[in-house]
């Protein structure tokens, strides 16, 4: 085979995965050609040229082939940067930065390579942008910049980026302890103490609204069909997207009044009860046991859209409405009402489809109010019981 040819395969092999950059010969030297950033506008795409100053021949072309996909990862990644590129950087500097590269592209394959499912491919997608891409992201460019490129400085040094008490650090965390086992990486033995802080602020236990606010709330919402969606998710806790994949045909009149969320979701098959049950009737949910249809018309094809974009519909429909509250809002508020019926918190966890763990480190400050004045209650019966006696 010769070398014209073989470029020729590895182009059409990088074409069929989305690339639009291609390896080509220009004299006695490789180069890449193909759409890339501006030098001074990096949102702003034109063909152009990278001169790799490999010499045309298989071992060179070896070389360029590691090039095209470093720099097709770079741009998936939003990290390629002319600065790296218009001059060759040290061969040692090349190696560092591309290795780490190649791994997360090895990884990010792995991701999407353990189901072939369309719907939970699509649920993995939305998982992958929102759950892991941002923080490999963060890992890079803490990598790029760092004198010592020791993985557990630059694990350490991610996870810090982000606030102590925040949702993204434990998130980021839990992302950068599977990337850790992936690469047979151990973590800092202190990692799960540094990775604490999921779970809703001071502010938020201030800001969650009131069973009251919740009814106003509906009623001030025009467009009957949103409304069935603000009532299911303050009814039954559900995640903005989970009310557009459910059955709803226990809602009926002579149904038992516990929806089934479908497997199509993010955490996958559970089954749902009502808190408070009388919400049933006030936001008119045995209407959608007859006819579901009366929800809001979106796209719920995951061969076209995402949870995520199914998701942001709701949230931008709150905005609409001027709600002033967020979705999730109404699903934290369930999950505290639900405390409060004194219901298990494992039978409320496996409802809102998540572990138990986090539920308690979510919950945490309600969860210790109930058990503490159930604490308190059994005190004081045993003081009023007539058989007591005090020391």
């Amino acid at each position: 085979m010769n070398l014209i040819q073989e470029i020729n395969n590895i182009n059409d092999k990088f074409a069929t995965q989305g690339s639009k950059l291609k390896i080509e010969k220009r004299g006695e030297k490789l180069n890449i050609r193909g759409s890339l950033p501006s030098k001074k506008n990096e949102y702003d795409f034109t063909v152009q040229r990278i001169s790799l100053g490999l010499k045309a021949d298989f071992n060179g072309l070896e070389e360029a082939k590691k090039k095209l996909q470093l720099i097709s990862l770079q741009l998936e990644l939003n990290q390629f940067n002319w600065v790296n590129w218009v001059k060759i950087p040290e061969k040692k500097e090349i190696k560092d930065e591309f290795k780490l590269l190649i791994k997360l592209e090895e990884f990010e394959k792995f991701f999407f390579r353990e189901n072939k499912n369309e719907y939970l491919t699509s649920t993995r997608k939305t998982t992958w942008k929102s759950s892991y891409r941002p923080y490999l992201k963060r890992m890079i460019s803490i990598h790029s910049e760092a004198n010592n490129k020791d993985l557990d400085n630059i694990f350490i040094a991610t996870l810090k980026t982000y606030k102590e008490g925040s949702r993204s650090r434990k998130q980021c965390a839990t992302s950068l302890n599977v990337l850790a086992k992936f690469l047979e990486h151990k973590l800092p033995e202190d990692w799960k103490l540094m990775a604490k802080g999921y779970g809703l602020n001071k502010a938020s236990f201030r800001d969650l609204p009131t069973d009251e606010v919740i009814e106003e709330l509906w009623d001030k919402i025009p467009n009957k069909s949103w409304q069935y969606v603000f009532g299911l998710m303050a009814t039954y806790g559900l995640r903005n997207h989970e009310v557009f994949f459910c059955d709803l045909s226990s809602l009926s009149n002579y149904g038992d009044k516990i929806i089934r969320v479908l497997p199509t979701t993010k955490t996958g098959e559970h089954q749902v009860w009502p808190f408070h049950p009388k919400w049933i009737n006030k936001f008119e949910l045995c209407k959608l046991g007859k006819d579901p249809g009366l929800l809001p018309s979106i796209n719920k094809d995951l061969k076209i859209t995402t949870l995520q974009n199914i998701g942001k519909k709701v949230t931008d429909q709150f905005k609409r409405y001027s709600l002033n509250i967020k979705p999730y809002d109404l699903r934290h508020a369930w999950a505290v009402r639900t405390i409060f019926y004194d219901l298990p918190d494992t039978v409320a966890a496996r409802m809102m489809g998540h572990s138990v763990s986090l539920h308690t480190q979510t919950y945490h400050h309600w969860i210790t109010k109930r058990d503490q004045q159930q604490a308190v209650n059994n005190a004081l019966s045993k003081y009023k019981n007539p058989n007591f006696k005090s020391l």
